[in-house]
């Protein structure tokens, strides 16, 4: 597809934002991020699930990655720092992503529902009495899922870079990514390396019509119609300079999820947690107590 300046440069805004670097310790290994991080599978819904434990506080939290992401790759900074006293953090691999494979990943009109489902009932398989959710991205939407789902084991929440609905604008956001061949090298190597180049263009290809299917949907609706259905306390962590997800859809979550915090980073893009991990952390944990 032949991008003109401003598509050009959306696309260089957002493959900027994919995490180079994916790399997963093994059960038991501390040197990966300078604390004691577990990693191990469990079956849960017929299938193995991929997941990494650090601490050991009573309050469990799930981190929830993004598209083509892992709990290695997006999100080693709260593994490594936050209070492992005060929290169990479980950062997990959705279904065909990562290392949750088999099965390959596909995009069924569910499959926001269905990565819900498989989030909460490993937390449960893990023996999780409650938890509360972290979830960045398309792992956002996972977690405002669960939230409206499940909202009895949903003790509080925070999310960035999410969306309830798809507009016009996403699309071409969205578009400008379907062709891998075209991202730089330095972004598609580490991912071709963990899903070889056929597995990576045929995912992000499929990804692409998984998330403009819900334009076909009243609004675009994604899950803006289980909003009111969200129970738990919600943060809801917007970067000002987020080339991804405009202004206007964390404001959206605002309204109509009930009782929640809108909190922006002024200099934040899309991986806010990442660039700015300590001051993520700290606004979250303090959010969390």
């Amino acid at each position: 597809m032949a991008l003109g300046f401003g598509g050009a440069w959306r696309l260089r805004l957002l493959l900027a934002q994919l995490r180079p670097g994916i790399r997963v310790p093994q059960a038991g290994s501390a040197a990966a991020f300078g604390t004691a991080v577990t990693a191990a599978k469990v079956t849960v819904n017929g299938v193995q699930l991929h997941y990494q434990r650090a601490g050991d506080g009573e309050h469990a939290v799930l981190l929830l990655p993004g598209m083509l992401g892992s709990g290695d790759s997006d999100f080693g900074p709260q593994l490594k720092n936050f209070n492992k006293e005060l929290f169990t953090l479980v950062a997990w691999d959705p279904r065909g992503y990562g290392h949750s494979r088999p099965p390959e990943r596909d995009f069924p009109v569910d499959f926001f529902e269905r990565d819900a489902r498989d989030a909460v009932d490993l937390m449960k398989t893990l023996q999780f009495k409650k938890v509360s959710l972290l979830g960045w991205s398309d792992g956002g939407i996972t977690a405002l899922v669960a939230a409206a789902r499940y909202p009895s084991y949903i003790r509080k929440m925070v999310i960035w870079g999410a969306n309830a609905y798809v507009t016009d604008e996403d699309a071409r956001i969205y578009e400008g990514i379907r062709d891998v061949s075209k991202w730089s090298e330095k972004v598609r190597q580490p991912l071709e390396a963990l899903y070889g180049y056929d597995y990576l263009a045929k995912t992000c290809d499929q990804w692409v019509d998984g998330i403009l299917q819900f334009k076909r949907f009243p609004e675009g609706s994604i899950c803006r119609q289980l909003l009111p259905l969200v129970q738990c306390p919600t943060l809801i962590v917007h970067g000002e300079k987020d080339p991804l997800v405009p202004r206007f859809h964390a404001d959206f979550l605002h309204e109509h999820i009930k009782g929640s915090r809108l909190h922006l980073m002024p200099e934040g893009k899309h991986n806010l947690h990442l660039r700015f991990a300590t001051e993520f952390n700290k606004l979250a944990e303090d959010f969390l107590r």
